[in-house]
């Protein structure tokens, strides 16, 4: 195909030079737009790789059981021969571990540095980590205080608490928000910032609620909204604000003294917070202010942490019972079952708040927390009386912090509570097989964007589902971690983690068509439909012809420039009047103006689609990087794709004027390609919904 500019006059009318020069000037074109074409291709190719990601290592071997047990000496031990290491492996500055058992505290360790700058050790008993998504677990005990207390129902429309209408199109229970099925799509606008103007509960959650996208109870689908709705709803019903009535009512009772909810913090812990890092190479950033407190706002020391684990197990360091066993025990047992989860309550279910996470035939609750550049965890074994938590203060190299955070857990698990068997499948060969090509395919998360312009996120890097050993499926990373994982068929359509205990089960439609994988309580996976997976392969390839098309605006006319000297210097050598080209008829000549005019307004409008192209690509990385983006950049994209999605008109334009002006089938086919090339980009920016009103992410 040829995407030059329009040549001169004389070339593309009857009056052209003789008839000894058109096969020199074909080739001239085939061989330049075969050569466009070729670049082409090539960006693309770099676009995809530059998409693909290298897969972390795999996990480290079995750790062998301990022979000493759960006591202060071993875990020590362990944790001396593990823990440094690895964070100067991974550049990450600073880690703190607590472990509990049987209503003690068996360690509380810091290690690393709390300030790289100043030198400054973690101390466990004093340096403050953002525990990120771990706060959510005090968001959930406030509210069992308070359905404890009667004050609140589980299964009431919190809009009877709350007073807000927030325009939900089915109600939504405090059973749905703690066990992330609200049905939202994803919020991440003010999730994570760094001003210095404490943040406003209500205001965030009535200033740009997300659409119910889902029914409630029926999708998992996790929820930074939901959760800061439920703590609303703390705020709301005591009269008091989140952080003050957390302050009083759990943490002042579990002995937590040194933690606390404020943003800022107060001035006597605030000199005592580790300072957070990408990695330890690199400058620290600015303390984090978390844009809804309940949903992770939480700083504290590695021992308050381990006091609220023993509060939880039954065991308060702070003289008083936080939840009465009754309540603890209602929050750590699956919440919802299959008359909304259907096939999914096979799997792995949420309680109040808590994860479940049991490994090893044994009980476990647990819940994960990160913000920009803190990573926590925390897991209790309640029939074992025992819980870890464990926080890093910086990402790492290559991720190191989430690699490390997994292993820990793992490693702890392996040594303190071995594995006692193995899992059978109770499924036949033949089932196993069948049921594995029915799962395989590409899956987005159902916590993602639905009504945004950041719905094109989902399927940009899908996670894929491979059938492997003919009945086994391998799942990339994004399903139990980084890491790649292959699972088995145990029952009829719930699978286990090969090597490991996590689960995952299968929802299916009558047909047996996959509808829904359930993984990680409160994560699950919808198939990424055929639609979806074209939107960006349609708006990178189309750009990418757009592109050429730019370029070969600058490379036409310095071609044109050229020939018009060459022929100026024939024409000064054969004397006045020698070879000039006859004027054009009338016809002709307006013929050429339109294809000219067409020209013209097709390269406006795929210069402002890839400009576009480009300002959205700044928005998805500053956005998903949880930087603020101003509204008006936005908007600006959005005038760009509309520009851009209106060459598909001047397009047709220039199709039709070069068919009339028989510019020859060259020149036609490149116009057909500049169209569909449009064609595509307009077809890709509805489905991305870049042209939504609303540009609330």
């Amino acid at each position: 195909m040829s995407m030059s500019s329009s040549p001169s006059p004389t070339s593309s009318t009857p009056s052209s030079p003789p008839s000894s020069h058109p096969v020199p000037r074909r080739r001239r074109r085939t061989v330049r737009g075969t050569a466009l074409a070729l670049v082409g291709a090539a960006a693309l190719a770099t676009l995809g790789a530059c998409a693909a990601a290298p897969e972390p290592p795999g996990p480290p071997p079995q750790q062998p059981a301990s022979t000493a047990g759960l006591t202060r000496e071993d875990v020590d031990a362990w944790l001396d021969g593990t823990v440094p290491d690895a964070l100067e492996e991974g550049r990450i500055a600073g880690a703190t571990v607590a472990v509990v058992h049987d209503g003690e505290i068996v360690t509380a360790r810091g290690f690393g540095l709390a300030d790289v700058a100043a030198g400054t050790p973690v101390d466990a008993d004093r340096t403050l980590f953002r525990v990120g998504s771990v706060a959510k677990m005090v968001t959930a005990t406030a509210v069992m205080q308070l359905v404890e207390d009667g004050e609140v129902d589980l299964d009431t429309d919190v809009a009877r608490y709350t007073g807000l209408d927030l325009g939900f199109a089915h109600p939504v229970t405090l059973r749905h928000l703690l066990t992330h099925t609200p049905g939202l799509e994803e919020r991440v606008a003010g999730l994570i910032g760094t001003a210095d103007t404490p943040p406003d509960l209500r205001r965030s959650l009535v200033e740009a609620p997300p659409e119910q996208v889902y029914e409630p109870g029926t999708t998992p689908a996790y929820s930074n909204y939901g959760n800061a709705l439920a703590g609303y709803v703390v705020e709301a019903v005591s009269g008091v604000p989140f952080e003050q009535y957390v302050a009083e009512h759990v943490l002042a009772p579990a002995g937590m003294t040194s933690s606390s909810f404020a943003q800022p913090l107060p001035a006597d812990l605030a000199d005592d917070v580790a300072l957070g890092y990408a990695t330890s190479d690199d400058a620290p950033v600015p303390f984090e202010m978390v844009g809804q407190a309940p949903a992770g706002a939480l700083s504290a020391t590695a021992t308050d942490m381990a006091r609220f684990m023993l509060a939880h197990l039954g065991h308060p360091t702070g003289g008083e019972q936080i939840l009465s066993a009754q309540t603890r025990a209602l929050m750590q047992q699956p919440a919802l079952d299959a008359g909304t989860l259907g096939a999914l309550a096979d799997g792995d279910r949420m309680g109040l708040g808590w994860f479940d996470e049991s490994r090893h035939g044994h009980r476990v609750v647990g819940h994960g927390g990160d913000t920009q550049v803190f990573h926590s965890h925390l897991q209790l074994w309640p029939d074992d009386d025992t819980g870890i938590y464990l926080s890093l203060s910086s990402t790492g190299t290559d991720s190191a912090a989430y690699l490390l955070r997994e292993d820990l857990l793992t490693a702890f698990a392996d040594r303190y509570f071995p594995a006692d068997g193995t899992v059978t499948s109770t499924v036949d060969d033949a089932t196993r097989a069948a049921h594995a090509q029915a799962v395989a395919g590409a899956y987005e998360s159902t916590r993602g964007f639905v009504s945004t312009f950041l719905t094109a996120a989902g399927p940009l890097q899908p996670i894929t589902a491979t059938v492997v050993d003919g009945d086994r499926l391998r799942f990339s990373s994004g399903v139990f971690g980084l890491r790649p994982t292959v699972v088995e068929e145990v029952e009829p359509w719930v699978y286990q983690q090969v090597d490991g205990d996590r689960r995952l089960a299968v929802r299916t439609d009558d047909a047996g068509r996959v509808e829904l994988l359930g993984f990680d309580s409160a994560m699950s996976l919808v198939p990424v439909t055929p639609a979806r997976a074209t939107t960006m392969p349609l708006l990178l390839g189309g750009t990418a012809v757009l592109l050429l098309t730019v370029l070969a605006w600058p490379v036409g006319a310095l071609v044109r420039r050229v020939r018009g000297r060459r022929a100026s210097v024939a024409d000064d050598t054969r004397g006045p009047g020698a070879g000039a080209p006859a004027a054009p008829p009338g016809a002709a000549a307006a013929r050429d103006r339109q294809v000219r005019r067409a020209h013209l307004l097709s390269r406006v409008a795929a210069v402002a689609a890839v400009l576009a192209l480009a300002v959205w690509g700044y928005v998805l990385l500053a956005v998903l990087g949880l930087q603020p983006v101003p509204e008006l950049v936005v908007r600006g994209a959005q005038l760009l794709t509309l520009i851009g999605a209106l060459g598909v008109l001047a397009a047709g334009w220039r199709l039709v004027a070069e068919a009339r002006a028989r510019t020859g089938w060259v020149r036609v086919a490149a116009a057909t390609v500049v169209l569909l090339a449009f064609v595509a980009v307009d077809v890709a920016a509805n489905q991305a919904n870049l042209l939504s009103p609303d540009v609330t992410y």
